[in-house]
């Protein structure tokens, strides 16, 4: 299959695409649920991230199923790149999202998945769901089609840009709560000492006003449990893009805001995302802490 023929938004290359992503999530879950509980060879760690050697060997396995979908687009990964990263199409990929729960055997980690193409070369594509503005895009690349995937719950959302989220095929909403202080947020805290210390304040600032904090440490997931409704809210201030490109789009076609700012050359964000009705009330909660200038 040739992507750059086709339009971003016909559906049939796009579930196409989609359906092999899931085949290369599935598999990659696989051998993550296998060893769950084994002991992990460790590539390196430093003090608030660890990367094992599983990670490369989920990446070239998913590497392979994208490969055999779409010769021609580019990978971009958390843990290795293939091709022309600047081609029209690109995925990027998170083989493991959540490392260091998986490390310590916590079951809450996924695979994340997703389709982008170049902004500037196609194409308008219908039902775009997002801020205005922004387009639903991530540097010069839009997301068109995502997947998240938690081995251990055995739980599967999808989205195509235009479309419904689903979650194990079933279409699901962001929550529609408007009072702060009934939400559940998540926050991230990155593994730079810097957006750590901005984080705090912000932390200081919400906690009392919401119901609870959570930190879950899986970014890809958290944007996932926002599109489900489980989570009210998501906001970090350093995260990258692997993380979050499939997450967005979940969130986006899933009713809810996905917030996003560059804060790096290397592919970094801060990001907000929740319901429609929750960013300025968090924006004012949390000021002048958040954003900060990059």
């Amino acid at each position: 299959m040739n992507p750059s023929s086709r339009p971003a938004h016909e559906a049939r290359f796009l579930k196409s695409a989609l359906r092999e992503a899931e085949t290369a999530a599935r598999a990659a879950g696989s051998l993550l649920r296998r060893h769950l509980l084994a002991g992990k060879k460790v590539q390196s760690a430093v003090q608030h991230d660890i990367k094992l050697e599983l990670d490369v060997r989920c990446q070239r396995l998913i590497e392979r199923h994208l490969r055999r979908a779409l010769p021609e687009a580019a990978i971009l990964g958390e843990e290795e790149s293939y091709g022309d990263l600047e081609t029209d199409w690109r995925w990027v990929v998170d083989p493991i999202d959540g490392t260091v729960n998986y490390t310590y055997g916590i079951p809450h980690a996924c695979v994340s998945i997703a389709l982008q193409c170049k902004w500037d070369r196609p194409r308008e594509v219908r039902g775009v769901r997002g801020r205005p503005g922004t387009n639903g895009q991530l540097g010069e690349y839009q997301t068109q089609a995502g997947l998240v995937y938690d081995p251990f719950c055995d739980e599967l959302w999808t989205a195509i840009r235009g479309g419904p989220a689903r979650l194990n095929g079933r279409v699901i909403r962001a929550g529609s709560r408007t009072k702060l202080g009934e939400c559940v947020i998540a926050m991230g805290f990155s593994k730079g000492t810097t957006a750590i210390q901005r984080m705090l304040p912000v932390f200081q600032r919400l906690l009392p006003r919401v119901r609870k904090i959570r930190m879950m440490g899986a970014a890809a997931l958290d944007l996932a449990y926002v599109a489900t409704g489980r989570l009210d809210a998501y906001l970090e201030g350093g995260v990258r893009i692997w993380d979050i490109a499939a997450g967005g789009l979940l969130v986006e076609c899933a009713g809810g805001e996905f917030w996003r700012e560059p804060i790096s050359n290397d592919h970094g964000y801060r990001v907000l995302a929740g319901n429609r009705s929750l960013r300025s009330s968090i924006e004012r909660a949390v000021a002048p802490h958040w954003p900060w200038d990059a």
